[in-house]
């Protein structure tokens, strides 16, 4: 009796012993996740620098773009930003996590986003979801998606 017990206890420890070192491999992006992270990023500054023709880049022609006052595509992205409609000021940048599915990435950041829109200067907590796909050795954007959050994000650590 005590000999099962005992060997139940050392199979345990190793299966535990074994997710945990799963679990923390995993948790560590890898040069493809890294590089999406880094383009994500490029991307947030490029909003906010208005830098239209350098998303043009970026962006899939047939991209889509939800909004919280609704969604459209690449062309109309583009102009949005060229004009101001929404100057995406700064994005605080508080989680990332990034999921390949073959030539599709899926990047959800979880920021607090700075803007003006219509003239209003606004501060929201978004889920944002970017989905990118991998064409010719090259990220495309292919949706981003807003989705405001009831809670907002944490303060700043002092």
């Amino acid at each position: 009796m005590k000999i099962t017990i005992l060997g139940l206890c050392f199979l345990m420890t190793n299966a535990l012993s074994s997710y945990a070192q799963t679990k923390t491999a995993s948790s560590s992006p890898g040069s493809a996740e890294q590089e999406l992270i880094s383009l994500s990023k490029k991307k947030w500054l490029w909003m906010a620098e208005k830098k239209a023709d350098t998303l043009a880049n970026l962006f899939d022609k047939k991209a889509v773009f939800v909004h919280m006052g609704g969604s459209w595509g690449t062309e109309q992205e583009l102009n949005v930003i060229r004009s101001g409609g929404i100057h995406y000021k700064k994005a605080d940048i508080h989680e990332v996590s990034v999921n390949i599915i073959d030539n599709t990435a899926i990047l959800l950041n979880r920021i607090t986003l700075l803007a003006v829109v219509g003239g209003n200067e606004v501060t929201n907590p978004f889920m944002v979801t970017e989905v990118y796909v991998k064409q010719n050795g090259i990220w495309k954007l292919g949706s981003l998606s807003f989705t405001r959050l009831l809670t907002p994000a944490p303060s700043p650590q002092k």
